[in-house]
């Protein structure tokens, strides 16, 4: 634990404000000033502190609470903490680090996953997706990957933006670590398009699934 007091870092947070910087951000939904990578620096001094971590997640604002997401400890939280925080979650790069480097990192995670994957939050079942995509990819024994993909060819066209990214993401991962499923995931992507124009820049891999599949693959195959 730290010795930094919440008044302290909150002051630090504060200095790390900048106001082209936020006007930015908020086009994106997303309302903080910060350069990130600074704010990343405040982490690594403080280390794990959760008990800040929870003041910090108390205040309401999303700079003390991605703050906050870096210094707590995923496995101190209950899963009724936890779900109360993924709704709270509204701003992206909020609900990007809680499911990123708390959901996923916590000894709950396949319990939530359960939790919340029928929930009518669009938002909380976009998060039981996500957990689902690492068991798709690291350990996916007991799930049921047909159905997956029946659940993804039914719903990913006309799902809201944040849980249709993260049933794409399971879609590709069906695909890049299913071989015998491939072909089944593959065509779905090709025939509902989804992410196909979405902007890439150089280097990158597109999110579109069926690109997606076949660079992680021949990546992976050589």
């Amino acid at each position: 634990m730290s010795d930094m007091t919440l008044a302290e870092a909150l002051a630090e947070l504060a200095a790390l404000e900048d106001p082209k910087m936020r006007a930015a951000n908020e086009k994106r939904g997303d309302d903080h000033g910060m350069n990130l990578s600074r704010l990343r620096g405040v982490a690594r001094r403080i280390k794990t502190d959760h008990l800040l971590a929870t003041e910090l997640w108390a205040t309401g604002e999303t700079g003390p609470r991605l703050l906050a997401l870096l210094i707590c400890a995923p496995k101190r939280f209950t899963a009724d903490e936890l779900d109360a925080m993924l709704r709270q979650t509204r701003p992206p790069k909020v609900n990007d680090w809680f499911v990123n480097y708390v959901a996923k990192k916590s000894p709950l995670a396949d319990e939530l996953r359960w939790r919340w994957f029928d929930d009518a939050d669009p938002t909380v079942s976009a998060a039981a997706w996500s957990l689902t995509t690492v068991r798709v990819a690291k350990d996916a024994e007991g799930l049921d990957l047909d159905h997956l993909l029946d659940l993804i060819e039914r719903d990913l066209k006309d799902a809201p933006r944040r849980l249709q990214w993260s049933m794409n993401e399971t879609l590709a991962n069906i695909g890049i670590f299913h071989p015998e499923l491939r072909a089944r995931a593959l065509e779905i992507g090709e025939r509902l398009q989804v992410l196909a124009d979405y902007p890439t820049a150089p280097g990158c891999t597109s999110p579109f699934a069926p690109v997606w599949i076949g660079e992680i693959v021949r990546r992976r195959e050589g």
